[in-house]
């Protein structure tokens, strides 16, 4: 084999390596936001089911979506923070 083909194979070996490891990073992140987020919804739900039996519920909308589904736990844990707060419990 003559060098200049191995070293093309090389090459073409390690830009396939590097695309991969490009695409690779932001399907991580992706899929950390989405299991982030279902596991935030679903908190979110035991607690409004099980709130609702003492009256304490955290409205469901587009703004509190967005934050437990950026946030996830933490943002269920915000949300009831704030609700405490602003209501007096």
């Amino acid at each position: 084999m003559d060098f200049l083909v191995i070293v093309a194979y090389v090459t073409g070996v390690l830009f396939v390596y590097v695309l991969g490891k490009m695409l690779l990073v932001p399907l991580k992140v992706i899929f950390n936001l989405i299991v982030n987020a279902v596991i935030g919804g679903g908190v979110l739900l035991v607690m409004n089911l099980i709130g609702s039996f003492w009256g304490f519920t955290v409205g469901v909308n587009p703004i509190t979506a967005l934050i437990v589904g950026l946030l996830g736990v933490p943002g269920v844990v915000l949300l009831v923070a704030l609700r405490l707060l602003l209501n007096g419990g």
